[in-house]
């Protein structure tokens, strides 16, 4: 997605298999599968002396998220809805020194019209949203847990459950389970302990 904008950011993924010495402008936090009313992640971003600013990426903009995002400081609190040009100056907005909340992206979009990105599942049919809460099944979390993470009602995550299962060919959490772990569903966890100074 920001390959085409090589010339203004240079993307350098986290990675758990060598160590990270060098410094980041801008950290972006994506909340794609993560329990996003669990702040641990980006505090732990927040505090790293290698991260110089904190920003959060994602679908998920309800006030209480928003509210607690700015208590612990980060720079940015940026859409998914955003194009590649846009989240690009986005970023570089957070890295001059301003502050940037974006306003929460319309859930209605036109079928014409997808969300700009990428994001699992999204090649077997499946919405943003959609994509997140199998990745939240994938990690065992319960209909309620689910519901209680993306600040929807329990009936419409059991609608979001009904369409994913069809458009995956699945009939049964376990099933959807091994399919979530299958296909990258689940978060990579070393790698967020290789950040936090683990092993």
């Amino acid at each position: 997605m920001l390959d085409p904008y090589r010339d203004r950011v240079l993307v350098a993924e986290l990675d758990a298999d060598t160590a990270l010495h060098d410094e980041v402008d801008v950290a972006l936090y994506d909340s794609f599968a993560q329990p996003e009313t669990d702040q641990d992640e980006i505090q732990v971003l927040i505090d790293n002396p290698r991260a110089h600013r904190v920003a959060v990426y994602s679908w998920n903009f309800h006030p209480e998220l928003v509210g607690k995002a700015r208590e612990l400081g980060v720079h940015g609190y940026l859409s998914k809805a955003l194009s590649a040009r846009e989240l690009v100056e986005a970023i570089e907005a957070v890295h001059a020194g301003e502050r940037v909340f974006h306003d929460p992206p319309p859930r209605t979009r036109s079928r014409r019209q997808p969300a700009p990105g990428d994001w699992p599942g999204r090649g077997e049919g499946l919405t943003d949203r959609e994509s997140e809460i199998l990745a939240l099944i994938t990690q065992g979390k319960s209909n309620a847990e689910v519901a209680a993470l993306t600040y929807l009602a329990p009936n419409t995550v059991k609608s979001y459950i009904q369409n994913l299962y069809r458009k995956i060919q699945v009939e049964s959490r376990t099933q959807a389970v091994v399919w979530g772990v299958r296909h990258g569903f689940l978060p990579d966890h070393h790698r967020i302990d290789h950040w936090r100074g683990g092993p």
